[in-house]
């Protein structure tokens, strides 16, 4: 199996300041994705810079010439479907068919409430699923089709036009963030990969084993709901995005060989690595963050076998 690595950058830097040389650091390191968050504001973030990630990702598609894109990920919870669907089209043809989709149903950070009335409760689990279980199949077909028309519970469509849709055809490609029943079902129907960040429950009292039986266990959830409608889960990429297991992959390089390899044999052929941040949870050594980039998928794929 070839490993594929990938970095998450986070839209923290402005573009004139280091922004667009980190995204060409990315394609001359030759990560095979480079991606960005899609938030609103995040976590500890909360309080300085943070840029919006589709004109992010435009202005790298302009800054790059092979590096893919994408946003890991994007949520319903301050997006909807038509006006997503034009900007992903625009996307994907400013970067010539380079970016893809990260998309999962949200979570309870500053995104759940920032258009919501003051005092107003978040959507609950329940509320977000359903919704994530409208908006990925509606997004699919205002990206496949020149016209689309739906009158749903939580979103509507009306004879929306997005002529000349994709570069990639049918559409640009979907990597559906999930690990519920719900959300993986969507995945197995919709997506062209699977994305996992992992078991949360385990980040910070579980072990590295516990970590990678959770991950076994959710990979096989993955092929059951494909099982489902007669899917084969091969047909899916599955891609971990590290830094949220109580692994230290970036530590060393060798650490990161040997994390790499044991998440292959699971089947995973894409780890996405976040790119280093002085001074916050992101920080690591660059030198080796960069010897992992140039190094590390040649000795993890020479040695990896598939589940």
């Amino acid at each position: 199996m070839n490993l594929r690595l990938s970095t998450v950058i986070l839209p923290v830097l402005r573009w004139h300041e280091g922004g667009r040389e980190r995204w060409q650091r990315a394609e001359e390191l030759g990560f095979h994705t480079a991606y960005t968050y899609d938030h609103l504001s995040w976590r500890t973030f909360r309080d300085g810079p943070w840029f919006g990630a589709v004109p992010t990702l435009t202005a790298a598609a302009a800054a790059t010439e092979r590096l893919r894109l994408g946003t890991l990920v994007t949520s319903p919870n301050f997006r909807h479907p038509v006006t997503l669907a034009k900007e992903l089209i625009t996307l994907d043809d400013v970067s010539n068919g380079r970016i893809t989709l990260g998309i999962g149903a949200g979570g309870n950070g500053f995104d759940a409430t920032a258009l919501r009335p003051s005092g107003e409760e978040p959507w609950t689990p329940r509320e977000r699923a359903d919704r994530f279980g409208e908006f990925l199949p509606l997004l699919d077909r205002l990206l496949c089709e020149d016209v689309v028309s739906h009158d749903g519970t939580h979103y509507s469509a009306s004879e929306v036009r997005n002529i000349p849709g994709c570069v990639q055809r049918p559409r640009l490609p979907f990597a559906v963030a999930a690990t519920g029943p719900r959300g993986l079902r969507l995945a197995a129907r919709h997506g062209q990969a699977w994305v996992t960040t992992g078991d949360p429950k385990l980040f910070e009292n579980g072990t590295p084993e516990q970590s990678l039986q959770a991950i076994r266990g959710q990979a096989d959830k993955l092929a059951a709901a494909c099982d489902e409608i007669g899917r084969d889960v091969a047909e899916l990429d599955k891609v971990l995005l590290t830094g949220f297991t109580p692994d230290s992959p970036l530590d060393s390089f060798d650490a990161f060989v040997d994390f790499a390899g044991r998440h292959a044999e699971l089947g995973f052929n894409e780890i996405v690595i976040h790119w280093p941040l002085p001074g916050t949870y992101f920080g690591a050594d660059e030198k080796v963050f960069e010897r992992i980039a140039m190094e590390a998928p040649a000795q993890v794929s020479g040695g990896a076998t598939a589940a």
